[in-house]
């Protein structure tokens, strides 16, 4: 106050949401984007359909994929959405488990904050369960021999059930395990290294996903630039050249004034020259195939074919860049400087009924997964899901733990976390708990994903490991509580610690902003849409907007 009026810090137009409000606001939008994916989590998991503002249409259950094209119009919703994206940058999957748990461990919070908790103790106690459970993830994984394949199987068949890739589970996973066996290698350490950059994935339609396989090469989907070419080159010099063979042009706008037409006639055979000097110059180099990034000039290409050069025009960047890996071959941005060096050795193949080149290089260290399906939609659902599996057996060969999956893990940590809530003083007693609470949802959600009684499973599944079945989960086929790793049903221990770690760091991220101060609309798109009310503009425009379908 100044002489009896108050002080004006912020405009009229800004908007300003504190305390418990700020508090609710916040965990409101946190736990809309949890309860946005929980559905899609585990092998009965549904399916969303996300459609953008052109009309495209995706179908996924992928966590990651649904949260990154939804239209998500909060500042608080895009902190959850980040946990998502870390969960699959470190560990591949679990991102469904990551941000559901999230979204549980605020609802809890929130409870607690009822009780006139304070945040500061909320925070502390999910952190030290959030150690402590990583500890404990530690000591029940189970240390496994990075070379048994049948159990690598296991993991890819774990990350693809549920997915696009399920119904052929069986054949992929096999693929899978051989391509990333393919790109490791080890370090000086004795460690397992596991490339995936070696690794790439083309997709083509109109085939059963049966018929993926897995090549030792790379793959260049194009046709030959002239008919009376060599489709095929055995022992081959290929060139990969970043640079068009076709007539050059100034960078400027030029007019050329022609009195004579023996005048054209030379400015034609300049053309020509030029062109013949190119190919000459790629013939010279001993080159028998050549990708080209960019365009050929009709009659380069005519020469190409005289010379019995086999040549391929814009092909893609990503392309060359892997070929260079596959037949140990330099990109070539001048021909003048280029010299027998730059050029890679390997076979090149045609496939006349896909219309692919296969490309193999001596001891080449690239594999090429090729992924069928019958639409773009399978095909694209089905990259997802093969890649998810990819990352997770990566992960195991790189880490060499597994646990058992089916919320096997998540009972047992719990369990063991409630124990560990006896030894925690003072209110964070209650936030431990709380944290053991939020990791149940796990397989409370898989069983009403399968259309079963949530709360009879989960009374099943603490009497199991109370009676010191550590490895006991739900099976959702059979709804039987068993042994769900000797059921087959295995998954990365690391993705479960980073699970762990970045739903706990969300939700105390979240917890700790008790004031929202913005300079007009809340939300993070900064457009022409008038902000109303913290409410409504940011939850309501936002949120109800943006995941209003996905609700």
């Amino acid at each position: 106050m100044q002489q009896g009026q108050p002080m004006i810090v912020m405009s009229e137009d800004s908007q300003r949401v504190k305390d418990k409000d700020a508090q609710d606001y916040n965990i409101s939008a946190a736990r809309a984007v949890a309860e946005a994916v929980r559905s899609t989590l585990g092998p009965k998991g549904m399916d969303k359909m996300l459609v953008d503002s052109m009309g495209s249409v995706t179908i996924t259950n992928d966590g990651v994929t649904i949260l990154e094209e939804m239209d998500i119009d909060n500042p608080t919703a895009e902190m959850i959405v980040e946990v998502a994206e870390t969960q699959e940058d470190e560990a591949g999957d679990g991102t469904t488990t990551a941000v559901a748990i999230a979204g549980e461990l605020l609802k809890n919070a929130e409870d607690l904050l009822e009780q006139d908790i304070h945040p500061t103790a909320i925070i502390k106690g999910f952190h030290l369960a959030s150690e402590q459970a990583r500890e404990e993830i530690d000591d029940i994984a189970t240390d496994i021999d990075t070379s048994d394949e049948n159990l690598l199987r296991k993991t890819a068949e774990t990350s693809m059930t549920g997915k696009g890739a399920e119904v052929n589970k069986e054949h992929l996973s096999q693929l899978i395990v051989d391509a990333v066996r393919t790109v490791t290698v080890e370090n000086d350490e004795g460690e397992n290294v596991v490339d995936l950059e070696f690794l790439n994935i083309e997709t083509q339609t109109g085939r059963s996903v049966d018929e993926s396989d897995l090549l030792e090469g790379g793959i260049v989907d194009k046709d030959p630039v002239h008919d009376n070419m060599p489709v095929e080159a055995e022992d081959a010099d290929v060139l990969l050249l970043n640079e068009a063979i076709e007539v050059e042009e100034t960078d400027v706008d030029t007019e050329v004034s022609v009195t004579d037409p023996d005048q054209l006639q030379k400015f034609l055979d300049r053309e020509e020259q030029q062109l013949r000097e190119k190919v000459d110059r790629i013939a010279d180099l001993g080159a028998d195939v050549v990708f080209c990034q960019k365009g050929i000039d009709d009659l380069a290409q005519h020469y190409l074919a005289k010379e019995g050069i086999l040549a391929v025009r814009r092909a893609k960047k990503s392309d060359l860049e892997f070929l260079s890996e596959v037949v140990d071959a330099a990109i070539v941005s001048d021909l003048e400087s280029a010299d027998a060096d730059d050029l890679g050795h390997g076979d090149v193949t045609r496939d006349e009924e896909d219309e692919l080149f296969y490309v193999e290089g001596e001891d080449a260290h690239g594999v090429t997964l090729l992924l069928r399906g019958s639409t773009d939609h399978v095909v694209d659902e089905l990259e997802r899901g093969v890649n998810d599996a990819l990352d997770v057996v990566a992960q195991t060969v790189s880490d060499g733990r597994v646990l058992a999956g089916g919320g096997a893990i998540e009972v047992e940590l719990a369990s063991r976390l409630r124990d560990f809530a006896d030894s925690v003083s003072g209110r964070e007693q209650l936030a431990v708990e709380a944290f053991a609470d939020s990791l149940e949802l796990v397989p409370r959600v898989l069983a009403e994903n399968a259309g079963l009684d949530s709360i009879d499973t989960l009374v099943d599944l603490r009497a199991a490991h109370e009676d010191g079945d550590v490895k006991a989960g739900l099976n959702v086929f059979s709804s039987d509580i068993e042994d769900t790793f000797e059921a087959g049903v295995v998954e990365p221990a690391h993705a479960k610690e980073q699970a762990v770690s970045s739903a706990s760091e969300a939700a105390n991220l979240v917890l700790k902003i008790d004031d929202i101060i913005s300079a007009g609309d809340l939300s993070t798109d900064k457009g022409d849409d008038e902000g109303g009310a913290p409410g409504a503009g940011g939850m309501g425009g936002g949120m109800g907007g943006g995941m209003g379908g996905m609700m």
